[in-house]
């Protein structure tokens, strides 16, 4: 006896199956897509035709159903040809949905979407919803495209293929929505050096939740993430506590998403303005070598940086007033004509409005240099100028700093070094002259010497009359006595 409710769309797809089979062969057809028809715009429910209610979700990944005395294998295990895949689809893009049968023996394949209703009955489509269209229809595969996806069309697909026993197989689709929106917050636009800011970064509406990863420059810094979901979608919140120093001005701090439905880098950046004390520091201008004598000038400049840039540099004389003699102007500090009054401490101070800085200059005056007179003999000219040049030669090459006294030893061991080498130089000029005089005096003595046996050689005709007149002859050869003159 036949049940009293309506019908749903997929149950009495199934009636239809069995109602054709007994049909004359020209009627099969038009009366399969008839009923299917109908069966679309019936809501789910019982069947009036079937013996027991059609499961609208199923709990196993094989379950054997009965209807209207078919037997239905639903799921997607071993021991059935109809096979599909999941798909993941980014939200506005087009997902593929496809039934594939492994053995086709040319069954009846149709597409039902998670509502149960029919998309495709083989190739032609029952649900009037224009974003399906039918890709490929033949008797191993349905495939179906559905164009601008959206978050209501997640879910379930269901693929049904009319074999005996009938299979049914089903397809997930999952939709992934990128954030909507990237905002990135700091607590103060303008920060002071050594305060702790609080930065936010917001990424809203997104499926899944994102990941938000912070950069202060090239360097990847921790924050504290808080995720928020509405309506299966949801909103990421990270907070980022920060400690900022004069270093960080200009820097940005960078807020960078990572999401599956996001390609490349999706990030939002601030940079950071940071207000600092200034810094101070003191340059000698004058004079280059960095040696403070009397009766010379001395010129000095304050050099100060800070944020907001310093609007006033002041110079004053530490536990002592300034001479009358100096000269400010601005940033510069300029005394002529140095006595020893003039020694002490010169500040240079400089303030904005984080707090001020200062720098000092110790100065010290030595003596005017003297004048050595030159000796007149030629050795001791010669050993001054050598002197001269490499006390000059020192002094020029003498670095500056803000003591001034480091130029005076500088110059002290200049002139050692000058004492040294003249000292060398003397020693060398008597040595040459010793071995002049040497020389001449071994030139001159220069002889030659006679025995005795050689007396009388001279006027000797021959070798043998030479030595017979030689004083003494042979019989006196004992005695014989070499002189030398």
């Amino acid at each position: 006896m036949a049940s009293a409710v309506l019908p749903s769309g997929p149950q009495c797809a199934a009636a239809a199956v069995a109602a054709a089979a007994a049909a004359p062969p020209g009627l099969r057809l038009r009366l399969l897509l008839l009923l299917l028809s109908a069966a679309a715009l019936i809501p789910t429910g019982l069947c009036f035709c079937c013996r027991a209610p059609f499961p609208r979700t199923y709990q196993q990944e094989r379950t054997e159903l009965s209807i209207g005395g078919l037997e239905y294998i639903a799921g997607k295990g071993d021991g059935q040809n109809l096979f599909t895949k999941d798909v993941t689809v980014i939200e506005g893009e087009v997902a593929t949905i496809s039934c594939q049968v492994n053995k086709s023996d040319d069954s009846v394949i149709q597409l039902l979407n998670p509502n149960r209703q029919t998309i495709y009955f083989r190739d032609f489509r029952p649900l009037k919803d224009s974003r399906f269209q039918l890709l490929n229809f033949s008797s191993s595969e349905l495939k179906v495209s559905l164009t601008n996806v959206s978050i209501s069309d997640e879910g379930r697909y269901f693929c049904q293929l009319y074999t005996d026993p009938p299979q049914e197989s089903y397809t997930t689709i999952t939709v992934l929505v990128p954030p909507r929106n990237l905002m990135i917050d700091i607590q103060k636009d303008t920060a002071v050096e050594g305060e702790e800011i609080e930065v936010n970064c917001t990424a809203m509406a997104s499926k899944p939740a994102t990941t938000i990863r912070w950069f202060k420059g090239n360097k990847e810094l921790k924050g504290k993430s808080e995720v928020e979901e509405w309506s299966d979608m949801y909103t990421v919140t990270s907070q980022l506590m920060l400690k900022v120093n004069k270093e960080d001005d200009g820097v940005p701090v960078i807020c960078q998403v990572e999401h599956p439905a996001v390609t490349g880098n999706l990030q939002t950046q601030r940079y950071l303005e940071v207000q600092y004390k200034p810094q101070v520091h003191i340059q000698m201008t004058y004079p280059l070598q960095g040696l403070t004598r009397e009766g010379d000038a001395l010129e000095l400049t304050c050099e100060a940086i800070g944020k907001p840039q310093p609007v006033m540099v002041t110079w004053v004389r530490v536990d002592d007033e300034m001479p009358q003699h100096a000269v400010l102007s601005g940033p510069n500090l300029f005394i002529n004509n140095l006595n020893k009054t003039d020694n002490g401490t010169y500040r240079c101070e400089a303030s904005n409005i984080v707090g001020k800085a200062h720098s000092d200059y110790m100065l010290y005056v030595y003596d005017p240099p003297t004048t050595i007179p030159p000796l007149t003999t030629t050795t001791t000219t010669t050993t001054t100028t050598i002197l001269t040049i490499i006390a000059d030669t020192t002094a020029t090459t003498e670095p500056a700093v803000h003591d001034s006294r480091a130029g005076e030893e500088g110059a002290i061991r200049a002139v050692d070094h000058a004492v040294i080498g003249g000292v060398v130089a003397v020693v060398v000029f008597a040595m040459l002259c010793l071995l002049i005089i040497l020389g001449r005096y071994f030139a001159r003595h220069k002889g030659t010497y006679f025995t005795h046996e050689a007396k009388g050689a001279d006027d000797a005709a021959d070798a043998d009359t030479a030595i017979i007149n030689a004083e003494g002859g042979q019989n006196n050869s004992e005695e014989k006595k070499e002189y030398f003159i």
